[in-house]
């Protein structure tokens, strides 16, 4: 049975948009600096799990698409690269310390907000609705899933 997670990305960075036109609609979900999302990918993705790809730091935050991964946890070439500002010195290429997985994009749907999903007392426990959470990775209860994919419908 898959699992199913909500995935965070600044559109500026990579927006549903850009991952649907990547070679195999595909991209490497680099950048990610939180020990917890982190270890999100490396404890409990896999290859076939549900995405809810979300829009955040923009005028309107919410989920824009659905994807899927489509890789194993590796090193995150971006802790590596001086230039890049995930750069993380005390990284070693022998131990590294950030991960990534590949996410295939699925679809674009409409967006689905933050008020809308604020809105249905059946996702009150869903983890990016509470207050503070700032977490990039985040897992989604099969029944939540199962309530956004009919919001989408």
């Amino acid at each position: 049975m898959p699992n199913y997670w909500l995935m965070k990305s600044e559109p500026d960075e990579v927006s549903i948009d850009d991952a649907l036109a990547a070679p195999g609609a595909t991209v490497a979900w680099t950048g990610v600096r939180n020990y917890q999302a982190r270890n999100f990918m490396r404890d409990g993705m896999k290859v076939g799990d549900g995405v809810l790809f979300y829009h955040s730091s923009c005028p309107e935050p919410g989920i824009a698409g659905i994807a899927r991964v489509a890789s194993g946890i590796k090193p995150d070439p971006t802790q590596f690269d001086a230039k890049s500002p995930y750069f993380d010195a005390g990284s070693k290429k022998d131990d590294p310390r950030w991960l990534l997985v590949d996410v295939q994009a699925v679809r674009k749907t409409r967006l689905l907000a933050l008020p809308e999903l604020r809105a249905r007392p059946e996702l009150a426990e869903l983890i990016v609705l509470r207050k503070g959470n700032r977490l990039s990775i985040t897992p989604v209860e099969p029944a939540h899933w199962k309530i956004i994919e009919k919001m989408l419908a």
